[in-house]
């Protein structure tokens, strides 16, 4: 993302789904007017207190809404459009009329990430893949504490479901029946999710008359590697460089891409 605004001809973005200003925040303190767009209050309010913290309140605008709805903005009003950790995937079943309207505030350069349905079956086959990455064995972190606390029970609940994974690789669906269920009785359930695949989101992305399409898969070639070792490489700084430049240029072939841990990555020139 630092890497698309090197040269000064980013001056506007909007980041859709920004949820607490992980990015947004980041662009405004490097000088860019950012629209902060995100369907919840509670994450807006929170954004702003971190926003006040950083000092960067000045170039960000702040929206509560949903990214089906994009039609406040004019065609091409944005330099930058990102989407990150995977919002577009929970509109289903919207998911590519979101990423056509995306593309059409979107001015020069479009940055996605999507839950990646070849990414996401893993987990379906080894519930505790999670915990290799916890590089701090005596973290406090309440999701990546309870990742380590839990990964017994959950190993010997485990039970492989092929029907699950079989849905999964030809639907791309996460979630269905027991979620609109949930809702319909008045209770809050994880959204949906549609996973992409490689060729599916390139080929949306393409139509859309979008060009120089780059697109990896993170997390593809550390999945390969052992939780000891991975927290060795990643203790050092130098080797800590190198491994996660070499996982770019590996994650990114053909071959590997959709592998990755959860989200397909992609970006693209207006």
């Amino acid at each position: 993302m630092l890497a698309a605004i090197e040269g000064g001809d980013i001056r506007t973005a909007f980041d859709g789904g920004a949820g607490s200003g992980r990015f947004s925040i980041l662009l405004a303190k490097h000088g860019v007017k950012v629209t902060h767009f995100d369907i919840s209050a509670p994450m807006i309010a929170r954004a702003k207190e971190l926003a006040k913290e950083a000092g960067a309140l000045d170039n960000m605008e702040f929206v509560e809404g949903a990214l089906e709805d994009l039609s406040a903005y004019d065609d091409g009003e944005f330099d930058l459009v990102l989407s990150f950790d995977a919002p577009v995937s929970y509109t289903y079943p919207n998911q590519e009329r979101v990423i056509s309207e995306l593309a059409r505030i979107c001015k020069k350069k479009l940055m996605l990430s999507v839950s990646s349905r070849l990414g996401f079956l893993p987990y379906l086959s080894n519930p505790v893949q999670k915990s290799q990455f916890v590089l701090d064995d005596d973290t406090a972190d309440p999701f990546a504490r309870w990742c380590l606390d839990h990964r017994g029970e959950m190993i010997e609940g485990f039970r492989f479901d092929v029907k699950a994974a079989r849905k999964l690789m030809e639907e791309g669906l996460m979630g269905g029946e027991e979620e609109i269920a949930e809702y319909e009785r008045g209770g809050a359930p994880w959204c949906i999710t549609y996973g992409f695949m490689p060729g599916e989101l390139r080929g949306i992305l393409e139509s859309l008359g979008l060009h120089d399409i780059r697109m990896a898969g993170p997390g593809a070639f550390a999945r390969t590697v052992p939780h000891e070792i991975l927290q060795r490489i990643m203790a050092d700084p130098g080797q800590k460089r190198d491994f996660l430049d070499f996982c770019y240029e590996y994650d990114r072939n053909p071959y590997v891409l959709g592998m990755g841990k959860d989200n397909l990555f992609a970006r693209a020139q207006r």
